[in-house]
């Protein structure tokens, strides 16, 4: 399996390597300080795209192959205008959370030039394991993610360690909340949700990951919100 190394749960790191792969600079990352009300108000609006880092734990991988084997029997699968793509290269979560919620979210951010747009628009019409593939293979978000992740307030660690966080991201798409994790099979639907809730009804589901694994402190919530 190709590796890369972790990136960091950190802004200014995603928010470089975003501007790095051609996302206009009035869309950028912002930290989730809380999941109340009070909080929620502080980040800027509007908001396109949440992602959690949270730890794996047992608690949390029985719930969500639960969860999954649940949908997949109401005939789970990814609708026609999600763009979903599988991972397989390791410590990738946190590139494969941004390409989620930038690609779901094209017809609000309008994309430079560069090696995103260009990875999206070669991939549109794969599936999500050929998607999956061909970011093994894409030098352009390989180098910008290599860069990115040596820049974070953290050492980086050894990209064969075992690394024990993950991220997903959340984006409205169609009326209803979609959460994306390149592990699963398919996109998992959170019920009904509007593109100006976003941040709340993401909220929701981050603090039931929270509440599952209420003796971890290891929990990052960012937005993707623009700004101008």
């Amino acid at each position: 399996m190709v590796r890369w190394l972790p990136l960091e749960s950190n802004p200014a790191v995603m928010n470089k390597f975003m501007a790095g792969l051609g996302v206009p600079e009035s869309w950028t990352i912002h930290d989730v300080y809380g999941l109340d009300d009070d909080m929620l108000a502080m980040v800027p609006q509007p908001v396109c795209a949440v992602i959690l880092l949270y730890p794996f734990s047992d608690k949390q991988e029985d719930f969500k192959k639960k969860q999954e084997e649940e949908q997949e029997a109401a005939g789970g699968d990814v609708p026609e205008n999600v763009y979903f793509m599988k991972q397989f290269v390791g410590n990738a979560c946190g590139t494969v959370a941004l390409i989620h919620a930038v690609a779901n979210n094209r017809d609000r951010i309008q994309l430079s030039d560069g090696a995103l747009k260009e990875f999206l628009d070669k991939t549109e019409s794969m599936n999500p394991e050929d998607r999956g593939h061909a970011l093994e293979g894409d030098d352009g978000i390989s180098k910008a993610h290599e860069e990115s992740a040596q820049e974070g307030q953290t050492e980086a660690p050894d990209r064969e360690a075992q690394v024990n966080e993950h991220f997903v991201a959340f984006v409205h798409k169609d009326g209803k909340l979609y959460e994306f994790d390149g592990r699963r099979k398919f996109p998992i639907t959170h019920g009904d949700a509007s593109a100006d809730s976003v941040l709340a009804d993401a909220a929701k589901v981050c603090r039931q990951y929270m509440d599952r694994d209420p003796d971890e402190s290891r929990f990052a919530v960012v937005a993707l919100a623009c700004t101008e």
